[in-house]
């Protein structure tokens, strides 16, 4: 009951026409009864005449005075000065009654049309009194849609409490600008500090492990400590692909996540010929723009996990299309049983599974997290759903582009898709990453 009260609630500024025309009416009708009791007291009273009733001609004259008019008068009646007196007298009482009658009636029509223009009029100024809201709406839900917090809305107007607001907004944006840089700036400089060491660690372990006199348990040592390396490293590197994955893209490229599932389905084979896993395709096109190495690493954590959180014998199916303004990813595959509850949060950073945090060989738990900023820096959006039987069906959507297919880009069914100009070195690195 309470939400269907809720849904009913008129808008403000249905609030705001009703509260302007209302104070026009109940102004308009104190008013108009005020002007009818001014006029009422302005006309001059009927006071007696002779012996009989005000306005009361003497019994047996038969002359009849309606509205000030003479409906019946005899032929050749001649009227005493007492019945004339009367005569004038019952004139000017429906005179005044007339008027009377006549304030109330136009006086009411009047105010009828001028309070239904009133009502008019306040929708019209109420939105145009609204108008600063409405910007600082739409400023807030493209920052919401594009995450760029460097928009403001920079309100021009008096200093007011919507000049307040807007500034206030404005405050807001700046401060949240500030802190998201200074995150992603200590993610940055953080894992570029800590890579130097890692690399030094591996070095050395090499070193260590190729030495003539090195024994088998140094040597098993070395092994296992060069898989905890490796997993810091592809840790860091996540991290960094994380902060860059969260800023707004604004260099984009037209692509099609045809071609790109298709080489990354090309490159992931093997590893999933060595899982036992099986992988189809459904790819049709799907152009879109963005980031290409973006893009791609976006759709190689989605495959690599659809690939190691699944099944021995299990099966995998990656699928492209085109629909409603999107293009879309559909990745589904078999896996261990995921609750319903624990599907959204499956995309928070370090997020794992039951026990899938104390082991290594799946990656480092931001393989998800990376999917979702990159797509949400593209505009879009990505889901998860249960599937019945385990596994998941993750669907990515893209805002839809109209392009003209790259030359020499790999088809739908695999090939080699190059690097954009510039970008070769970063294609290098996101390569490497693992989930």
């Amino acid at each position: 009951m309470k939400a269907l009260l809720h849904r009913l609630r008129p808008t403000i500024r249905v609030r705001l026409t009703l509260l302007y025309g209302g104070l026009f009416l109940i102004g308009g009708v104190v008013l108009l009864a005020l002007t009818y009791f001014l006029v009422r007291n302005s006309l001059s009273p009927s006071g007696p005449v002779g012996q009989g009733t005000p306005g009361t001609p003497p019994s047996g004259t038969s002359l009849v005075v309606k509205k000030g008019v003479f409906t019946e008068l005899p032929p050749d009646t001649l009227i005493s000065a007492r019945e004339a007196q009367h005569i004038i007298v019952r004139v000017k009482d429906d005179s005044q009654q007339e008027i009377l009658d006549s304030v109330l009636t136009q006086g009411a029509i009047a105010l009828s049309v001028v309070t239904a223009a009133a009502f008019g009029l306040g929708w019209l100024f109420t939105d145009r009194a609204l108008r600063p809201l409405h910007a600082i709406t739409e400023t807030a839900r493209r920052v919401a849609r594009s995450h760029n917090l460097t928009e403001r809305i920079a309100y021009r107007g008096p200093r007011d409490d919507v000049k307040e607001l807007a500034d206030t907004f404005d405050t807001m944006l700046e401060r949240l600008a500030r802190a998201f840089d200074g995150q992603r700036r200590f993610v940055a400089n953080a894992s570029h500090e800590l890579r130097t060491p890692l690399a030094i660690n591996r070095t050395l372990i090499d070193v260590a492990l190729r030495r003539p006199d090195a024994s088998d348990d140094v040597k098993r040592l070395g092994e296992s400590l060069l898989v905890v390396n490796g997993r810091h490293e592809r840790l860091i590197d996540g991290l960094l692909t994380l902060a860059d994955s969260e800023n707004a893209v604004t260099d984009t490229s037209p692509l099609d996540l045809a071609d790109v599932a298709g080489h990354v389905l090309d490159q992931a084979a093997a590893e999933a010929s060595s899982r036992g896993v099986s992988a189809s395709r459904a790819l049709e096109p799907a152009p879109t723009a963005g980031d290409p190495v973006l893009i791609e690493r976006l759709v190689q954590n989605l495959v690599e996990n659809a690939i190691r959180h699944n099944h021995r014998d299990g099966s995998l199916s990656v699928a492209t299309r085109r629909r409603a303004g999107w293009a879309e990813l559909v990745v589904v595959n078999t896996g261990p049983v995921v609750p319903p509850y624990e599907a959204e949060t499956i995309f928070e950073p370090f997020r794992r599974l039951g026990t899938d945090r104390v082991r290594s060989d799946r990656g480092s738990g931001l393989g998800l997290s990376i999917v979702r900023a990159t797509a949400r820096a593209h505009g879009g959006t990505v889901t998860a759903e249960p599937r019945a039987g385990g596994g998941l069906v993750v669907t990515v959507r893209l805002p839809a582009r109209e392009q003209a297919r790259p030359a020499g880009c790999g088809a739908a069914s695999g090939g080699t898709r190059a690097a954009p100009d510039g970008a070769s070195a970063d294609q290098r690195k996101l390569t490497s990453l693992q989930m």
